[in-house]
């Protein structure tokens, strides 16, 4: 297996502590809409998918036709909360500062959102410009389709399987792993919930951390582990 040559970081629930705040006002404005769902329930369930994708699933499952504007309705609000609530997640500079490998981010978050969810916690320059929103670049698909981990990788010239992916979500884990990268899953959201970790081990992620202060140890294990 390749030395690790690039690291790949989800921006969601990884860098930023947003998924617990974009599920209370999703939730709240499916209520709206005759949609009752908590929202640590509606954050295991769909956490790492577009939201586009979310309501396809939803009025498959419910029947409901939504409004037209109900989209950017609630794409409005999540920016408006995000901008002045989103926290970096513990340890996400320090890890940052400690890795000594090319990094960038792989999102299915617009690169608008990324940017003022990254600018407001301070973290935006230690990525710029290698950001990338995966319904943006190469393909334009989201997650879970492997494409935006593969348009990253080209970018840097990295073969897939010399690339580590830090996920927080099984969808992401997912998509990282078609790609043919390493996966090392995430549970220190405030999102995470029981049983998180086996979910993104079954997923594939080769290992599962809860403190971002760990990742850059378990990326310098990797490298060792690709030798044995």
């Amino acid at each position: 297996m390749a030395d690790p040559l690039l690291v790949i970081f989800d921006c969601d629930g990884v860098l930023v502590d947003s998924e617990i705040i974009a599920a209370a006002v999703e939730t709240e404005m499916l209520q709206e809409q005759g949609i009752e769902i908590e929202a640590a329930d509606f954050a295991t369930r769909f956490a790492g998918l577009t939201w586009p994708m979310i309501m396809a699933r939803l009025a498959e499952e419910t029947g409901t036709r939504f409004p037209k504007d109900f989209a950017a309705r609630v794409d409005a609000e999540i920016d408006r909360r995000l901008e002045s609530e989103v926290e970096e997640v513990p340890g996400a500079r320090e890890a940052i500062e400690r890795l000594t490998l090319p990094r960038c981010i792989c999102s299915n978050s617009s690169t608008r959102r990324l940017e003022l969810m990254l600018d407001h916690v301070g973290l935006w320059d230690e990525f710029a410009p290698n950001v990338f929103s995966a319904t943006e670049v190469g393909t334009k698909k989201g997650k879970p389709a492997p494409d935006v981990f593969l348009y990253a990788c080209e970018q840097f010239s990295v073969a897939p399987k010399a690339s580590i992916v830090i996920e927080d979500s099984v969808h992401g884990v997912t998509a990282a792993v078609t790609a043919g990268c390493r996966v090392v899953g995430f549970t220190g959201g405030r999102h995470s919930y029981a049983g998180h970790a086996e979910a993104l081990a079954e997923a594939g992620a080769e290992t599962v951390i809860s403190r971002l202060a760990d990742f850059p140890a378990v990326v310098e294990a990797l490298a060792i582990w690709s030798d044995a």
